[in-house]
């Protein structure tokens, strides 16, 4: 019994923790809503650009990546349309820590969050390449390219229930403490912070990005489902049901996936009529 109360009264503090973390977030977001919006419509403008460069070449799982510098371009534009909507609250808070009406040290820790994002993309892009080149047959979606994709999406739902998901998903809705406990003061504390503060982001996300190279990374519909996700996981007051209701998501599409991939709704199964061969997993 003395456990069972243990468990449940760090369950209540956990949601106090959060329903307190995203009040602030949202207080913050009010008074700062210019550059709440600022931050929106920039993601709405890399929403544009995306749909623009990446319309009509989705070739499902294994998509070809291009020129790396062609790719990280598109990729800091997708992380700009994915990440903004849900970090905007988070600069917002920091613009309001600051007490400065300027958004130049805001805008300069969005920009270091979405230099790590690129980071992120660059040794995205170079695990990629290094499996295209040393396993690209054994991955032809005919062969083991199905199952890959299938269990990319099955570690995805299981780093879903882990504790460091957990813990990063926490820094990401409650980032008062982060705040607090890693100030730095300036420009260049502007930069630093918005990278530690993206580096958590990363722990928190990078599965669900997986997930999208599993479903394919050049996809307008995974990537705004994911960005979806992203954004659902870190706003919504219910953290529970909300990471099992995304886990649930994950293992269902991979269990489809490898039964029944043409009856994914979205999913460009590669190999199919009118596709092109070219890709990792074709």
């Amino acid at each position: 019994m003395v456990g069972l109360d243990t468990v449940e009264s760090a369950s209540l503090a956990q949601k106090q923790r959060d329903s307190e973390g995203l009040a602030q977030l949202f207080a913050a977001a009010r008074t700062r809503l210019g550059l709440v919006v600022l931050l929106l419509v920039l993601a709405g403008l890399a929403w544009w650009a995306t749909v623009n460069q990446m319309a009509g070449m989705d070739a499902g799982p294994g998509t070809d990546l291009g020129a790396l510098g062609w790719f990280i371009g598109v990729w800091v534009v997708m992380m700009a349309a994915m990440m903004f909507p849900s970090v905007a609250p988070t600069v917002a808070l920091y613009a309001r820590m600051t007490r400065l009406r300027s958004p130049v040290r805001p805008l300069l820790f969005a920009f270091a969050y979405l230099v790590v994002w690129a980071a992120v993309g660059l040794l995205s892009y170079g695990l990629f390449e290094v499996g295209k080149t040393w396993f690209g047959s054994q991955l032809a979606w005919n062969a083991g390219g199905r199952w890959v994709a299938a269990s990319v999406l099955t570690a995805a739902a299981a780093y879903e229930l882990t504790p460091l998901k957990n813990v990063c998903l926490g820094k990401c809705r409650t980032p008062l403490g982060f705040l607090l406990g890693n100030w730095r003061d300036g420009g260049s504390g502007a930069v630093e912070m918005g990278a530690r503060h993206a580096a958590w982001c990363v722990g928190c996300c990078w599965a669900l990005m997986a997930a999208l190279f599993a479903l394919g990374v050049m996809s307008l519909v995974w990537m705004a489902v994911v960005a979806a996700l992203i954004t659902t996981e870190k706003t919504i007051p219910w953290r529970r049901p909300v990471v099992w209701g995304t886990t649930a998501i994950l293992l269902a599409l991979a269990v489809m996936v490898a039964v029944a991939p043409h009856s994914v709704p979205g999913l460009v199964v590669p190999g199919s009529a009118g596709m092109s061969t070219t890709g990792t997993m074709h």
